[in-house]
């Protein structure tokens, strides 16, 4: 990258610190451009818990992160999404961002948004305006609390004023082509490829270990994941754990001598922890939000060169039927497996791993996986690399290559 680099805006659905969707592809679109990163607004009465340390003020917050990326957190009104105050935020977002190109000397050649807010189409000629959905946010609205109809509203107004739409889920991408009237094109998840040398963490928990690591709230089938526990085998769980999901049942669950909770790690930490599991799991409830979504953990746990078994949802379908295609060898389901109840859940691990305290030779041995095995599942995640993600996204708004 140069001087001479382009810049773009990234309206982000998601708070910097939350190391998710629009972290991970930014990081790789720093190689095409400079970034104005635009956390969601905050207001001096947005709890705690989600302002990630950041102070109550009435001011935008303009910090640096690296040389090539500044990060905004907008301002909004106490109150900003009732009824009466919520007109008000939108507007306010927008002339904050443009507060922060003239404090940057930023002239964007694009704006990428991964959220609804109202930002796109107003940036003058030249400018090309991205909505890259990430969710379905009308099927997540009562998930997230939210009403469908204002979602659904500003879906439309979005999709009419994007020069470019991409979606990370077919589901997504189907809908959105039907409301568009023209093809929009997928740009799924990706994941960040594991050295084959991560140190596992070593918790005492009886091989094959079957791991969980992402968030744990609502989206998560808890039944599947009891019934992994009741089947016997050992049970690696990481990542926030949000209180009002389940709070007696996975308490009980993690009280389990077979059940290690680790809670929140950071993201360097991830990989050690999925270095030490046999396999991974990806439990997702059939729900409508669900089925539009890309859960990242799949590909995590491929990347890290582990197998995994997930509920046959329209993104693993996807991505099984990848597998097909580039002839990973005569087991597929070696790689991955797709399973719509517990007893395929289970099913699928016995195949993959053995059975509890019988870990299969053709898997684990004493030093982890099989080579082999484990080869085949990181050559088939560098095919879903963040970096192919960002090279599809920059082609899409018109970026080159440096």
């Amino acid at each position: 990258m140069s001087d001479s680099d382009p810049d773009i805006v990234w309206i982000a659905n998601k708070p910097w610190e939350d190391f998710g969707i629009d972290r991970r592809m930014v990081r790789e679109m720093g190689r095409y451009a400079r970034i104005l990163w635009v956390d969601p607004p905050l207001s001096p009465a947005t709890a705690t818990r989600r302002r990630f340390g950041a102070a109550r003020t009435v001011r935008p917050v303009l910090s640096p992160v690296n040389k090539r990326l500044v990060r905004l957190t907008p301002a909004a009104l106490p109150g900003m999404t009732r009824v009466g105050v919520r007109s008000s935020t939108a507007p306010l977002v927008r002339a904050q961002v443009r507060w922060a190109l003239r404090r940057t000397g930023t002239q964007p050649v694009a704006v990428v948004s991964t959220s609804l807010i109202d930002v796109l189409g107003r940036w003058g000629k030249g400018v090309v305006n991205a909505l890259h959905g990430t969710d379905d946010y009308v099927a997540g609205a009562e998930l997230m609390g939210l009403s469908a109809r204002r979602l659904r509203a500003q879906e439309r107004q979005a999709l009419s004023r994007a020069d470019v739409v991409t979606a990370l889920s077919p589901l997504l991408a189907e809908r959105w082509s039907a409301l568009r009237g023209r093809p929009v094109p997928l740009i799924p998840n990706g994941c960040t490829p594991v050295s084959a040398s991560a140190n596992p963490v070593a918790p005492a928990l009886r091989r094959p270990v079957v791991g969980l690591v992402g968030r744990l709230n609502a989206r998560i089938d808890l039944d599947i994941v009891e019934a992994i526990a009741d089947a016997g085998f050992s049970l690696l769980i990481v990542g926030p754990h949000n209180p009002q999901w389940e709070p007696q049942r996975f308490s009980a669950l993690t009280a389990r001598s077979a059940v290690h909770y680790v809670g929140r790690v950071s993201e360097d930490e991830v990989p050690a922890y999925i270095a030490a599991i046999d396999i991974g799991i990806t439990p997702y409830l059939d729900s409508p939000f669900n089925r539009a979504s890309f859960p990242l953990k799949t590909l995590d746990y491929l990347s890290a060169g582990r197998p995994a078994v997930s509920t046959a949802l329209p993104a693993a379908r996807w991505l099984y039927d990848d597998l097909l295609g580039v002839g990973q060898g005569t087991a597929p389901d070696r790689i991955l497996a797709l399973a719509n109840d517990r007893e395929a859940f289970i099913n699928a691990l016995r195949r993959i791993v053995g059975d509890p305290g019988k870990a299969d030779a053709m898997a684990i041995g004493a030093t982890g996986m099989e080579p082999t095995n484990a080869d085949r599942c990181r050559v088939f995640a560098a095919r879903h690399s963040w970096s192919r993600r960002a090279d599809a996204l920059a082609a899409a708004i018109g970026l080159t290559g440096s």
